[in-house]
């Protein structure tokens, strides 16, 4: 069952590689995703480009081990072998140092930080992947 997933999204097929070498951020992300991508859980960004010479991804979420393996240098080269791929970091606040250098550089298109919220990653993914978001606005009582 599909919680608060709507049918056109449920059925338009946006594919999200989630790749981060602690199985727990991945299985924890691909959950998150699974009602509204076609989100698939890979260890290394070896293994993402493996599969992306075939599965060409709209979106890459790298998780902090990862982004700490890689650094900065190695995400313009990952960017490079999937298309431009639009990248999505995912760290601990404290740990946000090389993803802000790799906004910063244009490396990476958008930032999370832990702890996260199924409503923060489906509504950055969202925007990444080029889909409409809801606003919200609070109305306050006079």
């Amino acid at each position: 069952m599909q919680v608060g997933v709507g049918s056109a999204t449920a059925v338009e097929n946006k594919r999200v590689f989630i790749v981060d070498s602690d199985e727990i951020i991945r299985a924890v992300l691909q959950f998150m995703l699974h009602d509204e991508y076609e989100a698939h859980e890979l260890a290394t960004p070896a293994a993402a480009v493996a599969k992306g010479i075939d599965w060409k991804p709209d979106l890459l979420v790298l998780g902090g081990a990862t982004l700490r393996e890689l650094g900065l240098a190695g995400l313009p080269q990952i960017k490079s072998e999937l298309g431009g791929v639009k990248i999505l970091l995912v760290t601990e606040a404290g740990e946000n140092v090389v993803a802000q250098a790799a906004l910063d550089a244009g490396v990476a298109d958008a930032l999370l930080l832990q702890p996260l919220t199924v409503e923060s990653v489906r509504r950055t993914v969202n925007r990444l992947c080029g889909r409409r978001t809801q606003r919200t606005v609070k109305l306050h009582q006079i």
